[in-house]
């Protein structure tokens, strides 16, 4: 009889085990499904990110348009002689003076007009108060007397192009743009030449 007693206590015991072990998988189905479920969530958050990110790397060449258009750009008229080195910024059409510095305006001595030093001083003065009117971008147009003078730019022209960079102005385009004579005026100084 007890034998008999074990055998039912022992059925009895084993179907709350089996319902139990069954159970149990199915906790960890519904844990393994729930972190796959994070995952996924995860994915869904992850993957508009990266839908955002791709326009913009595909669509670099359409956000230039934007922000040139946001930029303001002007013209940097750099005048070099051997006298004296004129930094002028005017507007893109170039009929609105928005800055203006001299070498002579920076020195006292006639001599250091034309140095480089004067013309860095100068293109700095005048990057400032352009950057100050929103001014972002530049084009140079390097000139020099021309004419019947010398076609060479004095030695002020290319620290006057170097101290514009140097002080934040973005750089586009640089120009020569010194006149050139076709049998213009004459020359001064008569036919024995300039008797000094």
């Amino acid at each position: 009889m007890a034998k008999k007693e074990k055998s039912k206590a022992e059925p009895e015991k084993d179907p709350t085990e089996a319902t139990e072990a069954k159970e149990k998988p199915k906790e960890k189905p519904s844990s393994t499904k729930k972190k796959p479920v994070k995952k996924s969530e995860e994915d869904k958050e992850e993957k508009p990110r990266r839908r955002r990110r791709s326009p913009r790397s595909g669509g670099r060449a359409r956000t230039p348009t934007p922000v040139d258009s946001e930029e303001k750009w002007g013209v940097a008229h750099i005048y070099s002689s051997y006298n004296d080195t004129i930094v002028h910024i005017t507007d893109i059409t170039g009929a609105e003076t928005i800055a203006r510095a001299s070498g002579g305006m920076i020195v006292r001595a006639d001599r250091d007009e034309s140095s480089p030093y004067a013309a860095m001083q100068a293109a700095f003065r005048a990057a400032r108060a352009a950057m100050d009117r929103d001014i972002t971008r530049v084009n140079i147009k390097v000139r020099a007397p021309g004419g019947h003078g010398p076609k060479t730019p004095g030695p002020g022209a290319q620290a006057a192009i170097r101290a514009l960079a140097r002080a934040g102005l973005r750089i586009g385009r640089i120009e020569e743009v010194t006149p050139m004579p076709h049998d213009g005026t004459r020359r001064p100084g008569g036919r024995r030449g300039r008797r000094v």
